[in-house]
């Protein structure tokens, strides 16, 4: 889980920033000013930070000077509400990764910072993500559709065909695509991700092409896309059933010439990339719904591989509970639980809506809350990850009067405080233990514990 640093002297926006990136799930820590701000870099491992240039204490331009002297590989955003053109050009000469105004746009903020996380330098932006055979999760499984999918990517991973790879949320698409990539020749170089559902249709366009500066208001550089980024390797598509059509027509004709154009641009630039897609669409009906284009269906799928759900393998959730059980409790630094074949049979019973993302996050959730035999009542126990909690929690809980609260602001503070004030209870006012267990920084804690006046024993 990414770490995040805010800096800025406006609460607003610190609170605003904050509060749409931990809806996305980072982790995020905020300052004041700049002084402190340089403290926490130098003891802390953030993964980004998001600079103001006006400040009182020390301008944004000199933290992200000495920032960078303590961490050369840390990428900054600068954000300002008085930047001009100049401005956003000294601060990339100075070494940020990008600049925003406020009040931030939240689209261009979240793809900003997505694209800032990803990125290992400045000047390729893409998450690449190469990586050696013996370090891809295998494609665990021996019912007769995983043993012929294995097949398929051994016999077609050598070439450069485009595979279209079709399944569910959850079902291990992307864990082919790797292995595609992973059997070609092309192994030696990178495999660009680009989730199509996740970037918004106005900025697909320049995701996927890049864009020249000066192309719209905010393209202060020159912007490499993700099919130059993914030269000489493969670009793997997922959810391109949520492509627009606009994009669609660009992609068909990169597929059909080699070729892309900038965003903004007028020279063809040549592309060497094997593309291999994933969608949980029913492409032909999104093509009779007028959705999707059928000469670009047909350039993808040379090669169709279906990954099935995982109510249509249960024989295989055995190994793959028994290999997701290993690796998590390495990952915690613990010995491996073990697990009695009742409980097995007790998953394979289970629905699995999630399919194997929601079975490994069970065998998580199984592995921190059972004993050191996994038993068929814990699994019966844990299947609905808010019962063990939120059943107490809610037949604990008097009835809310909506109408006391004049806004949703007020609301969510009340929802927030009873909340903490919960978990406080539950662990007897062991705020170390709280703060684990709601997976928020102590320090975090504290700070809630001391804005909503709570106490012990009231």
């Amino acid at each position: 889980m990414a770490k995040i640093l805010i800096i800025d002297d406006e609460r607003s926006i610190r609170s605003t920033l904050r509060e749409i990136l931990e809806y996305e799930d980072y982790v995020v820590e905020d300052v004041d000013n700049g002084v402190d701000g340089l403290e926490l870099i130098g003891k802390n491992d953030y993964d980004l930070v998001l600079c103001d240039i006006k400040m009182n204490r020390m301008d944004g331009m000199e933290v992200l000077t000495e920032g960078l002297a303590l961490r050369p590989d840390l990428p900054f955003i600068m954000i300002s509400g008085h930047g001009t053109v100049e401005t956003a050009v000294e601060a990339s000469k100075k070494g940020a990764f990008d600049f925003i105004s406020k009040p931030p746009d939240l689209n261009r903020l979240l793809i900003t910072v997505r694209n800032a996380l990803d990125r290992g330098s400045l000047v390729v932006e893409a998450k690449v993500l190469k990586r050696k055979v013996s370090k891809v999760r295998p494609i665990l499984g021996e019912s007769q559709a995983i043993i012929k999918i294995k097949e398929t990517i051994d016999r077609v991973g050598p070439t450069d065909a485009r595979v279209l790879v079709t399944g569910a949320n959850g079902s291990g698409k992307e864990l082919v695509a790797r292995w595609l990539h992973e059997k070609s020749n092309r192994s030696n170089g990178p495999i660009i991700e680009v989730n199509c559902a996740a970037i918004p249709s106005e900025l697909i366009e320049s995701e996927l092409f890049g864009h020249e500066k000066g192309s719209f208001t905010s393209a202060i550089k020159q912007r490499i896309g993700k099919f130059e980024s993914a030269n000489g390797g493969t670009l793997f598509l997922d959810e391109i059933g949520d492509m627009s059509q606009s994009a669609q027509a660009k992609v068909l004709r990169a597929l059909q010439e080699s070729k892309i154009t900038r965003v903004g641009g007028e020279k063809e630039i040549d592309v060497d990339v094997r593309v291999v897609a994933a969608t949980n669409k029913d492409l032909l009906k999104e093509i009779e719904a007028g959705n999707f284009r059928m000469d670009l269906y047909h350039r993808l799928s040379v090669i169709l591989i279906h990954v099935p759900p995982l109510t249509e393998r249960r024989d295989d959730i055995g190994l793959l509970t028994q290999s997701f059980l290993e690796e998590i409790c390495n990952e915690y630094g613990m010995p491996v639980k073990k697990i009695s074949d009742a409980a097995l049979d007790a998953l394979k019973a289970l629905p699995w809506t999630g399919n194997i993302r929601e079975l490994r996050n069970m065998v998580e959730r199984l592995i921190i809350l059972s004993d050191k035999t996994i038993t068929d009542t814990d699994v019966k126990a844990f299947a609905n990850p808010s019962a063990p909690v939120a059943a107490t929690a809610v037949a604990a809980a008097p009835q809310t009067d909506f109408d006391q609260f004049t806004n949703f602001q007020e609301y969510k503070d009340y929802a927030e405080r009873e909340y903490i004030k919960f978990k406080l209870e539950k662990n007897n006012w062991n705020v170390s233990k709280t703060a684990d267990d709601i997976d928020i920084q102590r320090s975090h804690l504290y700070s809630k514990i001391e804005k909503f006046g709570l106490k012990r024993g009231e």
